[in-house]
């Protein structure tokens, strides 16, 4: 099976109505990317327990999907120092540091790739279906995405999404985190797999928000991925690096992170 992936201009989609069994494609008349598609895609997961009430950076829980090699050892002293330093900003534009989203609560805090990606906004529905049972063991549902404050708040608009949003415009968190980017980690066979299912689902891409300059100048290459922290600055206890676009972990796993 191949699919053909637009990088440029937006996609022209024919996978509702295909004859003869075709496969689905996507054509652009500036890039064309085909994916061979494997009979099946697996995921295998890495969990490594920890006590949630640990307060030393470097002992959080880990699930990466197929997992990346330095997920696998949690957060380190390193990346504790360098996320008390980042500041993000509301959708009112005033700056916080990213560790107080987290200091005196618990919170689920998604990383999108960018404000335009469909995969992320199907991932914030996901989360935000679970925001009652958050809310009733008092954990906060935040987002954060690479990008303005103006992109943020046309995110939060058109997603309605349920929790906080912030626009991390330096990509400051994603690096502390060392968060995955590049070519290879956003057009593989999962994450075509996972587009035309969101794109089934009803799911769009923005494609005006995907090529503005604040995302566009860095590609739109950068993966995300989720945490849980708090309460306490240092208190990470749990965290999930997309190996890939999609690349999303067991809503059980988060849940059981955060609210068991």
């Amino acid at each position: 099976m191949v699919i053909t992936l637009s990088t440029i201009a937006p996609i022209t989609r024919t996978y509702l109505s295909h004859a003869n069994n075709s496969p689905p494609s996507y054509t652009s008349s500036s890039c064309t990317y085909n994916l061979t598609l494997p009979p099946s895609v697996t995921a295998n997961k890495t969990v490594l327990a920890s006590s949630s009430h640990t307060r030393r950076p470097g002992s959080a829980a880990v699930s990466s999907s197929t997992g990346t090699a330095e997920s696998s050892i949690g957060i380190g002293e390193e990346t504790g120092s360098l996320l008390e330093r980042v500041e993000v900003f509301d959708l009112n534009g005033n700056s916080i540091l990213i560790s107080d989203l987290w200091k005196d609560r618990k919170a689920v805090v998604a990383f999108a790739r960018h404000f335009g990606c469909v995969l992320c906004r199907r991932r914030a529905d996901m989360l935000a279906a679970k925001k009652d049972t958050m809310d009733a063991s008092g954990v906060a549902l935040v987002l954060i995405g690479p990008g303005s404050v103006d992109q943020a708040r046309t995110f939060s608009e058109q997603s309605g999404f349920k929790g906080e949003v912030y626009a991390d415009p330096s990509y400051a968190s994603y690096k502390a985190l060392s968060f995955v980017s590049g070519v290879s980690t956003t057009f593989t066979p999962g994450a075509a797999l996972k587009i035309i299912e969101a794109y089934m689902e009803g799911y769009r891409q923005d494609w005006k928000l995907s090529f503005e300059k604040d995302t566009r100048t860095k590609g739109g290459w950068q993966q995300g991925g989720i945490i849980v922290a708090g309460p306490g600055i240092s208190n990470i206890s749990y965290i999930h690096k997309d190996k890939e676009a999609g690349d999303d972990p067991n809503i059980e796993e988060i849940l059981k992170a955060c609210c068991s």
